[in-house]
């Protein structure tokens, strides 16, 4: 049976693709009275921009009064992948062949539980990733979470920058988001989202 992410992101798709952009993925995160909706978009052939986050927010946002599809209150989070980019389906992964990728698995493979390696090759639902010397075959309903690994190096920092989602000079690494309350009465207020990493996020939160 789908899971509540799952079935948001077939509802919300055909929004998003008629805006000429794609939906990655969805992540939804309840928590007691109050949930996270966040999702991840994509523009063929450029990069997100803020505007794209912001247009894409008010489309889904009317789209989700109308459907309501969620009980409680709720934050609705657009954002860009970023450079550690999130892999939601098996197609997004075979895009990335050759890259490192690092998953988090619902069910441990051996006893590892999180793995990090680089995707050989993807048939059907099934995924291979290189850990070091060995090739470990990973169904992919069996993947929790999965995000790329950033090439440093390629990207002209060298190495990873110091301190976990930072970037030198201290700055949060972050793509651009949009943020949207999901209930009537609305707040408005705009902060830095430290959830991406890529470069310095931008986020509009509208609380609900």
């Amino acid at each position: 049976m789908p899971d509540r992410a799952t079935e948001i992101a077939a509802l919300l798709t055909p929004t998003v693709a008629s805006m000429q952009l794609e939906l990655l993925g969805v992540e939804f995160a309840p928590s007691g009275a109050h949930a996270l909706l966040r999702l991840y978009i994509d523009a063929p052939g450029r990069a997100v921009t803020v505007d794209d986050c912001e247009a894409v927010s008010r489309e889904v946002s009317a789209l989700l009064d109308v459907e309501d599809p969620i009980a409680s209150h709720y934050t609705l989070e657009v954002s860009s992948p970023g450079i550690d980019r999130p892999l939601f389906t098996a197609a997004q992964f075979a895009r990335h062949a050759g890259e490192q990728v690092k998953l988090a698995l619902h069910v441990p493979v051996g006893s590892r539980r999180r793995v990090q390696g680089v995707i050989l090759a993807v048939e059907g639902e099934d995924i291979a990733i290189r850990v070091g010397e060995e090739e470990l075959k990973l169904q992919h309903a069996n993947i929790d979470k999965a995000r790329l690994v950033p090439d440093w190096g390629a990207l002209g920092l060298g190495s990873a920058p110091a301190g976990k989602g930072k970037a030198a000079g201290g700055k949060k690494t972050g793509g651009h988001h949009q943020r949207h309350g999901g209930k009537p009465g609305r707040k408005t207020r705009h902060k830095d989202d430290p959830h991406n990493g890529g470069h310095d996020g931008h986020a509009t939160e509208h609380e609900r």
